[in-house]
């Protein structure tokens, strides 16, 4: 059994405490809170108990650390924990500074810290079989991709996989931000009835790799938690496509089929499969519209495959890539902010 203390009390550390309720055979949690105000609110709204101690935390014993503060103490938090010898399991996006990035890198290649980034999306079922069958070639050589689907960093973490580009491949951006005035329907607290409007922000980037494959990215602040606003991604090969929940490719005989993803646990994750998953995966949905069971399994598959990296394996998410998903916002922020001129990536020290 896995045991981790999870660092931070805002939404998304519930995540990691409802993956140890979940699945109580493979995981136990502890939280550290910043005051026993706090840790009574968090263990009424989780169960799982909470403790302002770093003291307890460390005789807890955990296996490593999950930091789930706000984005702009991650990195700082991360650090800390690190220098202390921790393993590290670190919410997204890694650092929200070039100078927090480059700390971390450090740490990383001076002092062999142990720093994962939980960049999970990639995991859920359907979008991995989607992912599948790209590397698989069923689609050819992916070219272009179009992604209105995740913000920022998730974005990017998908975008390579889309693609199939090389490890720190260059690329340039260009985009803007547009107001965009939408009818609220939908929140982190509940659905909203009222009729009022937002004005969310538009960002459109076009992103060309050195390799000369490109992606569109075109993301609505309320996209994530909209009853009127969907989410889609397409990615081009030169023998079809795979956009949202299809594939579009000929078939052996150069005859065109459709085919709907099966979404799918691998063997190695079995162990973490439920009912209400089962369900959800049956369910067939004309866009795609991942949930949070789906999130917190790929969330458990990764903290999962920390008893393999503990021992000497491979990372569940390299740092590498945590640091290219940072810098590929970071440098998305400048682009909108100086609509359509040119944002060259440069060759960071993670890429050496």
């Amino acid at each position: 059994m896995l045991s981790y203390v999870i660092v931070g009390s805002g939404y998304r550390s519930q995540y990691f405490a409802r993956v140890a309720r979940r699945y109580p055979g493979l995981f136990r949690a502890l939280y550290l809170c910043r005051s026993m105000e706090k840790a009574t609110w968090i263990e009424e709204q989780t169960g799982v108990k909470a403790t302002t101690s770093a003291e307890e935390c460390e005789a807890f014993h955990p296996d490593f650390i999950v930091i789930a503060v706000d984005r702009g103490h991650v990195a700082d938090e991360t650090i800390k924990w690190a220098e202390k010898g921790y393993p590290v399991v670190t919410e997204t996006p890694a650092g929200d500074t070039l100078e927090k990035l480059e700390a971390l890198w450090k740490l990383k290649k001076e002092k062999n810290a142990r720093i994962v980034c939980c960049e999970q999306y990639h995991r859920q079922p359907l979008l991995a079989a989607g992912l599948k069958a790209v590397r698989d070639g069923v689609i050819g050589t992916p070219s272009s991709a179009y992604l209105s689907f995740l913000h920022d960093y998730h974005a990017a973490s998908l975008m390579r996989r889309m693609l199939l580009t090389q490890p720190g491949e260059a690329y340039t951006l260009r985009g803007m931000r547009l107001p965009n005035p939408v009818t609220e329907t939908d929140s982190r607290g509940g659905a909203i009835m009222d009729g009022r409007v937002k004005q969310a922000l538009r960002d459109m980037l076009v992103v060309s790799f050195a390799s000369g494959k490109t992606a569109v990215y075109d993301f609505e602040s309320v996209q994530y938690r909209s009853y009127i606003r969907s989410r889609h991604l397409t990615v081009r090969g030169d023998r079809g496509e795979w956009t949202d929940n299809l594939i579009l490719a000929p078939d052996k005989e150069n005859r065109p089929i459709r085919q709907y993803l099966t979404p799918e646990i691998p063997e190695a994750y079995r162990c973490l499969d439920t009912q209400e998953l089962r369900d959800r995966r049956r369910a067939w949905q004309a866009e795609l519209a991942p949930d949070t069971v789906q999130d917190e399994y790929a969330i458990a598959a990764m903290l999962l495959d920390m008893e393999s990296y503990l021992s000497g394996g491979a990372s569940p998410y390299p740092l590498e890539e945590a640091l290219d998903d940072a810098y590929f916002w970071l440098l998305a922020q400048e682009a909108v902010k100086t609509p359509w001129q040119e944002i060259v990536s440069r060759n960071m020290n993670w890429h050496q």
